[in-house]
């Protein structure tokens, strides 16, 4: 199969010296687009405009090169999506429809789009639930989408219940380069304490304990990553959905525990979204100095020699969102 021309990037098949597929947006059902989107343009320093949707025009926040559209609760582009978070993910491509056929996807007829554009949304089944459309370029004046806390979107994070499945979506058939790969783990170390009035204290480790983790792989598309999230624990088969303590700063048992719910519920699917920020510190205290409710008040150990930390989703009208200070290899 030969990668058709789209004029975007996205195409089906990979090549040497393929580019990867163009991100035109992320979507996110928010309870609040308007309140969500000031937060992203008066704390964060995000150009914001407005962009015409079949429903009703919705903010648009440009980051970096791509941009985050805020939709309502059963706004009529979303299909009437309820719950919060991200709904799904947008591919640039000329012909829409076209691309969809040559890489074998199964979809409907194209329908209106985001800027007055056609879109085509590609079938679950056929994406393993990474909710993904096909549309055409949105070219909108909305200034240069980085400020003093945010460069760009570094990643999209998406639960799956089996990478390998929907990495050979992306690569093999959009062209999306891996970036790379790992596994997040988490062990606790058992040590025992022996102490007596005559003999002293005597210390014994036990073996280590896995307590869980998840394997991680990253896939270009434009500018950022999808970063695909499969929870691994060799004690048990299948997720276990341990979670962090209320009110504490995450941790991977935590991250791990999140993912894994998010599967047992819901499947496999977009689960959160990540912004790069040169400063993890200085962004963590600007929100939190705001009045926002924060996970994290000071970053932590994150994926790729990064470090990271969350803002609380009721402060974004129910999307999962959290930053990222990381060097580029």
């Amino acid at each position: 199969m030969t990668m058709p021309d789209t004029g975007t990037g996205a195409g089906c098949g990979t090549k040497s010296g393929a580019s990867a597929p163009a991100l035109a947006y992320v979507a996110a059902v928010v309870d609040d687009p308007a309140g969500v989107a000031a937060v992203f343009e008066r704390d964060l320093g995000l150009p914001r405009t407005e962009v015409p949707a079949p429903g009703g025009a919705v903010p648009w926040i440009a980051v970096g090169d791509s941009a985050i559209a805020l939709f309502g609760p059963g706004h009529e582009s979303t299909g009437g999506a309820a719950r919060s978070g991200v709904h799904h993910i947008a591919i640039a491509a000329t012909d829409p429809a076209a691309v969809a056929a040559q890489c074998g996807f199964t979809c409907d007829a194209a329908t209106p789009g985001l800027g007055g554009g056609h879109q085509v949304a590609l079938a679950a089944r056929d994406t393993r639930g990474i909710a993904t459309r096909l549309c055409e370029p949105i070219a909108l004046a909305a200034g240069v989408g980085a400020g003093d806390h945010v460069e760009r979107i570094d990643h999209i994070g998406v639960a799956c219940e089996d990478n390998r499945a929907a990495g050979a979506v992306f690569t093999g058939r959009l062209g999306s380069p891996v970036e790379s790969t790992q596994t997040d783990f988490e062990i606790s170390q058992p040590i025992e304490s022996f102490t007596s009035d005559k003999y002293g204290v005597v210390y014994h480790s036990r073996p280590p304990e896995p307590v869980g983790g998840l394997r991680v792989s990253f896939l270009t598309v434009g500018d950022c990553e999808l970063e695909l999230l499969q929870p691994f624990d060799p004690r048990y088969q299948g997720p276990r959905a341990e979670g962090p303590v209320r009110g504490a700063p995450g941790n991977t048992r935590g991250d791990k525990g999140a993912i894994a719910r998010y599967i047992e519920r819901h499947g496999s699917g977009l689960h959160h979204l990540a912004l790069k920020t040169p400063d993890i510190d200085a962004t963590l205290a600007r929100l939190a100095g705001a009045g926002h409710r924060m996970i994290d008040r000071a970053g932590r150990p994150g994926s790729r020699r990064a470090r990271i930390g969350f803002i609380h989703p009721a402060s974004l009208g129910g999307l999962l969102l959290h930053f990222v200070e990381r060097d580029e290899l």
